[in-house]
C-alpha cells in the first residue's frame, strides 16, 4: 500500500516536498489526541495537524453532528438562508469583545487573511501593510507579501505594498532578557531592567518606529500580526510591545489585523484569544484552523464601520464559505469546548508540560530555549547555549524521526527548521505529556550517543 502510495504521489501530486519525515507516515484513522498508521502503530499526535485539530480527531459530537448535517444539507451558498450559519454566527459573535462583531465566513486562513488585507486598505484608503520577519499569514499570492519566512518567498512578484519589520523575539533576536515574555519560561539571558521596564521592549519598539518612518508611507493601511508567531518557531514578543505597536499603527490612519489562525479558541490557556494576552483590541480578527477542528473553515471578524466600507467598493462573496456543514462543526467545537472546560486544560496541562520541557533546557546544551503559553510551545535547539547558533538541520532531523519512531509526533519551524512546535490536541492529559517528555528525552540522549561515536 504505502509503496503504491508513493508511486502516485510522484506521478500526479505536487512536486514540491511536503513529506515531514524521511519515510512519510501513511496514516489511517485518529482518534482524539491519537494517531494510527497503515500498519496499526499509534502515535500520540502533538502537532494537531499544524495546529488545526482543536478538540480531538473525530470528537464524538463533532462527528456526530457533521454526519446528521450530511443527511439533511450539504451545501447552499450564502445568497440562500439557513438555520446553522445564523446560529454560529451568534455563538460566535459572543465570543468576541465590542465592536467585533461582523462575521465574514471563509474556507482557509490565507483566504481569511487575504480578505483582511482588503478591508484595511478600502477602510483606510492606504496602500501599505506592515508584517513581522518571521511572519506567516498564508500563501496565496497576497498573502505571500505579509509572509517573511524565506521558505515560501517567490521570485515571481506577489504581495505588493507589503513591509517586513524586526521581528521583537527576545530569544534570537539582538534584544531580550529574562523577565520579557508573557510565559512560566523565560530565556536564559540576563537583564537589568526595572520590574516595570523592559528594555528589550524600548529597543524594539524604536526598530519599528524607523520602519514607520524610513520604509512605509506617511500613512498606511495596517500592521498584521500573530499573537504568537507559529511557523516562525513559536516566538513570543516582550511584554507591552504590541499595545505600544497598535497605537503608532492608528497615529499613521492603520488598522490592527490580529492573526488568530494558531493562536485562537482557547488554545493559550489564559484566554480565548492570543490578542487578549496583549491587552490590545484589533480591528480586524482572522482565524482558522481550531476553528472546525479539521475541517475546512475560516472566518474574519470585524467592526461594523469596517465592513461597510469593505461592502463599498467590492461584492465580496465566497462560494462554501458559511456552508450549512462548515457551520454546524463550528457550532459543535464551540460547544466542546466550553462543555469540556478545554481552555482550562490548555492552561493547566499547557504550564505542567511548559515547565516539565524546560527541564531539558538545564540538562542539554544543545536545548537553546523552551517557551510558550498553554499548549503552544517550542523548543529551540542550538550547537550550543553560548552562541545559539542553529542546531545543523540534518541533525534536527534525526531528532524528529526518532520521536517519530517512539511514537510521537511534534512539528518544526523556525527559519531555519531549528525548532520543535509543541501543539497537541487541547483534550491532551498530564500522563501523555510525562510520556511525550521522556520520548523526546530519549531522542536527545540518542543523538548525542551518535555525537560520541
Amino acid at each position: 500500500m504505502f509503496s503504491r502510495a508513493l508511486e502516485i504521489h510522484k506521478q500526479h501530486l505536487s512536486p514540491v516536498e511536503t513529506a515531514f519525515f524521511q519515510k512519510p507516515l501513511m496514516l489511517h484513522q485518529g482518534h482524539m489526541e491519537w494517531l494510527f498508521d497503515s500498519e496499526g502503530n499509534r502515535y500520540l499526535d502533538f502537532f494537531s495537524g499544524i495546529v488545526t485539530v482543536s478538540v480531538g480527531h473525530c470528537h464524538p459530537k463533532v462527528t456526530a453532528v457533521a454526519q446528521k448535517q450530511m443527511d439533511r444539507l450539504w451545501h447552499t451558498s450564502s445568497v440562500f438562508f439557513h438555520p446553522p450559519m445564523h446560529e454560529y454566527a451568534e455563538k460566535l459573535s459572543a465570543l468576541l469583545p465590542e465592536p467585533l462583531k461582523v462575521i465574514f465566513l471563509v474556507n482557509s486562513g490565507s483566504e481569511a487573511n487575504d480578505l483582511a488585507m482588503v478591508m484595511a486598505r478600502a477602510y483606510s484608503n492606504h496602500t501599505d501593510i506592515i508584517s513581522f520577519r518571521g511572519a506567516y499569514h498564508g500563501c496565496s499570492p497576497y498573502t505571500l507579501g505579509l509572509t517573511n519566512v524565506g521558505l515560501y518567498k517567490m521570485d515571481l512578484p506577489c504581495g505588493t505594498g507589503c513591509q517586513p519589520t524586526m521581528c521583537p523575539d527576545v530569544f534570537r533576536g539582538p534584544w531580550g532578557g529574562s523577565y520579557c515574555r508573557d510565559s512560566p519560561v523565560q530565556t536564559v539571558r540576563k537583564c537589568s531592567c526595572a520590574p516595570d521596564c523592559c528594555q528589550a521592549k524600548e529597543q524594539y519598539i524604536e526598530q519599528f518606529k524607523e520602519t514607520l518612518n524610513t520604509s512605509v508611507a506617511k500613512s498606511i493601511a495596517g500592521f498584521f500580526a500573530e499573537p504568537i508567531q507559529g511557523v516562525n518557531g513559536v516566538v513570543q514578543y516582550p511584554k507591552k510591545f504590541l499595545k505600544e505597536a497598535f497605537a503608532l499603527v492608528r497615529e499613521r490612519g492603520g488598522v490592527c489585523i490580529a492573526d488568530e489562525v494558531q493562536t485562537g479558541f482557547g488554545r493559550l490557556g489564559s484566554h480565548f484569544w492570543g490578542f487578549q494576552t496583549h491587552d490590545v483590541l484589533p480591528d480586524i480578527v482572522t482565524m482558522a484552523k481550531g476553528i472546525g477542528n479539521g475541517f475546512p473553515m475560516a472566518a474574519v471578524v470585524t467592526t461594523p464601520e469596517i465592513a461597510k466600507s469593505l461592502a463599498k467598493c467590492l461584492h465580496h462573496f465566497s462560494t462554501f464559505g458559511g456552508s450549512p456543514l462548515a457551520c454546524v462543526v463550528g457550532s459543535a467545537v464551540l460547544e466542546v469546548i466550553k462543555e469540556e472546560d478545554l481552555q482550562k486544560n490548555s492552561q493547566e496541562v499547557g504550564t505542567y508540560m511548559l515547565l516539565k520541557f524546560a527541564e531539558l533546557r538545564n540538562e542539554f546544551d544543545i536545548v537553546g530555549d523552551v517557551r510558550g503559553k498553554g499548549l503552544m510551545i517550542g523548543i529551540e535547539m542550538v550547537q550550543d547555549k553560548m552562541s545559539r547558533h542553529p542546531l545543523p538541520k540534518t541533525e534536527v532531523n534525526q531528532i524528529h524521526e526518532d520521536c517519530k519512531d517512539m511514537g510521537l509526533l511534534v512539528g518544526r519551524g523556525g527559519s531555519f527548521s531549528q525548532t520543535f512546535r509543541i501543539t497537541p490536541p487541547m483534550c491532551i492529559t498530564k500522563p501523555e505529556v510525562d510520556f511525550a517528555f521522556e520520548v523526546f528525552r530519549s531522542a536527545l540522549i540518542q543523538h548525542l550517543e551518535r555525537r560520541t561515536k
